[in-house]
């Protein structure tokens, strides 16, 4: 019960937000529409059953009358019921749509606010393939909830229509058992429910792993298809290096998991299914048997016995809903929680960003650098990385940093740029002023090179050209003629084209802080140093802190700042100043 209201609840959860929404009244009177006909569609199962007993009478009477007017009568309720159908679906559907549109749109922000997504990969991305998540999972959850919470809604009621009804059938139609006659108040409502109970009891029993195996399977599947991508996504390196055997493994080995948790789910399905249309069989002729006696004994009619099978399907059915729905159920189940664990792991990347003990990045009036303030990095362990104590980038200065691998230079841009949350301290950027980071291998979204270039802007901040004019300017004139051209840019250039584009859309943006973490680094060194040119005559008031290795690099920067290991953690240091280009 504990895991039913627990359930319940992170279902009650996930879902209110969207009927409480800015969309909440077109929400609200699809879903009233849907339970409306879903009701109405009840009281059209109560008319057909009261139907059975005329026209099977009037069949066993042999009144022509009778059967042509229930035959009409029949025609115009069915007639009905279709229109109630076809209407019901397409209501459904589109109440679905636009859950699913809500609930996507709620989780695109939250994942992309801030850099929630970065922090959650920092913490081991508890939340695994968060593209499954709001693609397959929300589609999921949306038309699980409906059809579930439909199908029960139909279910009490249908119990409630029935249960009198079937309660006074079996005062009509009295249990007979070797000839004797026996009076039992209800007895076919008790037999419905006693029924109902064991089938459900049963099915639990058998199907209750099937929640953890539902869970796996999606998850196998999305890493299988995650890594499918990665591979394509780096086909040039692994065909370089010829990985295309341990790729090939690799995946195996990840398909395998598939495979086995798939066999795994194969048999618990073959259990259930084999006891479900066991049950489901045995009820269709188990309401015939009760009442078969009666009808011998010429207690009924044939119309009543048909009336009563009728009403004991429908109440029994009503009563094992959770037997018919069980497989179901368990995949329902399996995806809420995975939503549930993909909401815990945003409101946990979104609580890192919040807490105390973090660096705080904050915005200083009047100020001309970005200060770093008794700040120390840590990695996600808690390990100490780096002090920066009382240290500015200054306005206007170009400043090279270098040091060994993995002595936080990069991390120190992170830091900067508000998105590494573990440490102490404080970064001091002045109000309003404009920071742009440039990583090793930019990134450039699929779509027109326009687009591409113009990121994180949009295309008609800058004219096509002005755009050919900066491509121009750093070296891709052949690319000034593509702007409209819709390509995977990064799979389409080279690194040293993809670092070209960078420093273009450093160019058009012209930020007040320009960040170059070996942003120049895979071009040879007159193509880089003609760059820093570039930056020094059309930026010439910009800050730029390089990240570099390369000594031809100290000619382009006014400060020279090293990274030297001090105990069991990293310090900055300013070394020798060299005269500026």
């Amino acid at each position: 019960m504990n895991n039913i209201r627990s359930t319940l609840a992170t279902v009650w959860r996930i879902a209110s937000p969207y009927f409480n929404s800015e969309d909440k009244w077109a929400g609200r009177g699809l879903l009233a529409a849907v339970i409306a006909i879903e009701l109405a569609i009840v009281g059209i199962n109560v008319l057909i059953t009261q139907w059975n007993n005329r026209f099977y009478n009037a069949l066993q009477e042999r009144n022509w009358d009778s059967f042509v007017s229930e035959i009409i009568y029949f025609c115009v309720v069915v007639a009905f019921f279709i229109l109630l159908a076809v209407y019901q679906l397409y209501l459904n559907q589109w109440l679905q749509i636009r859950w699913r549109q809500w609930m996507t749109t709620h989780y695109l922000g939250d994942w992309l606010h801030q850099a929630n997504h970065y922090r959650m990969q920092l913490q081991g991305d508890a939340a695994d393939n968060p593209d499954q998540r709001m693609t397959d999972d929300v589609k999921l959850f949306v038309d699980r909830t409906l059809t579930l919470g439909l199908g029960l809604l139909s279910s009490v009621v249908t119990l409630a229509s029935f249960l009198t009804l079937l309660w006074g059938l079996s005062n009509e139609a009295p249990l007979h058992l070797f000839g004797t006659e026996y009076s039992i108040p209800g007895y076919l409502v008790w037999c419905a429910l006693i029924y109902s109970v064991l089938g459900t009891v049963l099915t639990h029993l058998i199907g209750w792993p099937l929640v953890g195996i539902d869970f796996k399977q999606q998850q196998y599947e999305a890493d299988f298809r995650f890594n499918l991508v990665r591979v394509r996504e780096n086909s040039e390196q692994i065909a370089l290096l010829q990985g295309e055997p341990a790729e090939r493994e690799r995946l195996r080995v990840r398909f395998g998991r598939v495979v086995e948790n798939w066999i795994a789910l194969m048999n618990r399905t073959k259990k259930i299914t084999a006891f479900t249309a066991s049950y489901n069989q045995a009820s269709v002729i188990f309401p015939y048997v009760l009442v078969a006696p009666a009808y011998f004994a010429q207690k009924i009619q044939l119309g009543g016995m048909m009336q009563t099978a009728s009403a004991f399907s429908n109440v029994q059915g009503a009563f094992s809903y959770f037997v018919t729905i069980y497989r179901q159920l368990a995949e329902w189940q399996a995806v809420v929680n995975r939503l549930d664990g993909f909401e815990a792991g945003i409101a946990a990347a979104s609580k890192l960003a919040k807490r105390d003990d973090r660096i705080h990045v904050t915005a200083t009036p009047g100020g001309g650098a970005v200060s770093l303030q008794d700040l120390v990095l840590r990695l996600p362990d808690g390990t100490p990385l780096l002090n920066a104590d009382r240290f500015d980038f200054r306005k206007g200065e170009r400043t090279l940093m270098t040091g060994p691998s993995g002595a936080g230079k990069s991390t120190l841009f992170r830091a900067v740029a508000g998105i590494w949350p573990f440490g102490d301290g404080a970064v001091e950027i002045p109000s309003n002023a404009s920071l742009m980071m440039l990583p090793q291998r930019p990134y450039l979204p699929i779509g027109s090179l326009h687009d591409a270039v113009v990121y994180p802007g949009e295309a008609r901040q800058f004219d096509a050209g002005r755009v050919r004019e900066v491509l121009t300017a750093v070296g891709l004139p052949q690319l000034a003629s593509r702007l409209e051209e819709q390509a995977h840019w990064n799979r389409m250039l080279s690194l040293g084209e993809q670092q070209r584009l960078g420093i273009a859309r450093a160019l058009l943006h012209a930020p007040q802080f320009l960040f170059l973490d070996e942003a120049t680094a895979s071009l040879d060194e007159p193509s880089e140093a003609a760059l820093y040119r570039l930056i020094a005559e059309k930026l010439p008031g910009t800050t730029v802190v390089s990240i570099g290795h390369r000594s031809t690099l100290d000619t382009f920067h006014q400060r020279n700042v090293t990274l030297v290991r001090d105990g069991d953690r990293f310090t900055l240091r300013d070394a020798v100043k060299v005269a500026a280009s």
